[in-house]
């Protein structure tokens, strides 16, 4: 009988990759599912669900993500600082033309686990909302979409 092999947290280390991702023209939920996938790790056979077993990624283009419907007027995102009436919203679209990044992030965030192995996971994500971006020296590969 063959025992599941767990990577250490030195082997998973070890393994790690740089992918770089265009959102020009995606879908918002799209390229979410398939980052935090790759931000976890659930790509590689070696998958360690207590290791950050994950990868980097870097994604580009942030303002040129697309929604579908009407979410650019209707979908809204809430903060609140705890104090009574201090409940403030913000449309998707708002949040586009205010902070193109933030966008991205947020629906990526909340598909981590929500734990510290999340935030671990969380800071190898680089989002940026123009085509440059300051990780040439990584040497990010092109992510090609498996179900976009």
């Amino acid at each position: 009988m063959n025992k599941t092999k767990f990577l250490t947290k030195e082997e998973a280390l070890a393994g790690r990759k740089w992918f770089h991702v265009d959102a020009t023209g995606k879908t918002l939920g799209r390229i979410s599912t398939e980052v935090a996938i790759l931000l976890r790790g659930k790509h590689k056979t070696t998958y360690t669900p207590h290791n950050d077993c994950g990868d980097f990624v870097v994604i580009t283009n942030a303002e040129k993500v697309k929604l579908t419907g009407n979410k650019l007027q209707d979908k809204m995102y809430f903060s609140h600082s705890g104090h009574i009436g201090n409940l403030r919203k913000i449309s998707a679209g708002a949040l586009l033309e205010k902070h193109p990044t933030r966008l991205l992030e947020k629906a990526i965030k909340r598909m981590l686990p929500k734990s510290r192995l999340g935030d671990q996971l969380y800071t190898k994500l680089k989002v940026y909302a123009g085509e440059e971006h300051p990780h040439h020296a990584q040497q990010p590969t092109k992510y090609e979409f498996k179900y976009i």
